[in-house]
């Protein structure tokens, strides 16, 4: 298994293991959006809080150019250090929410 067939087992993992927590209660689903062929990788949840609509992205993570682009993380802890946990090397992480100029101050790569 090469490199990247690796990181996309990881992060399919991790979106799993997310959605199957509670999303807040009946009527909310968490759903996984796993996409191999264009590297993109989401955890939303949909659904219905008393009158209110929820439809909102967890987690989005795209893998490209071999690494893998954290787009938005919506968790409490973060998903970075879960995938360094899980074997995946810092370098080949980019907090793409975060801002370029701001990448270099963080433990993970820029992009």
């Amino acid at each position: 298994m090469d490199r990247v067939d690796s990181y996309r087992d990881i992060v399919k993992r991790i979106l799993h293991e997310y959605a199957a927590f509670d999303p807040g209660g009946a009527g909310v689903e968490a759903e996984t959006i796993l996409d191999d062929e264009c590297g993109h990788y989401e955890l939303l949840y949909t659904g219905w809080k008393e009158w209110r609509r929820v439809h909102g992205t967890v987690i989005h993570v795209d893998i490209r150019d071999g690494k893998i682009w954290i787009q938005h993380d919506g968790t409490e802890d973060g998903i970075a250090p879960q995938l360094v946990a899980a074997g995946v090397p810092p370098e080949q992480i980019v907090l793409a929410f975060q801002h370029p100029s701001r990448r270099k101050h963080t433990p993970y790569a820029v992009g």
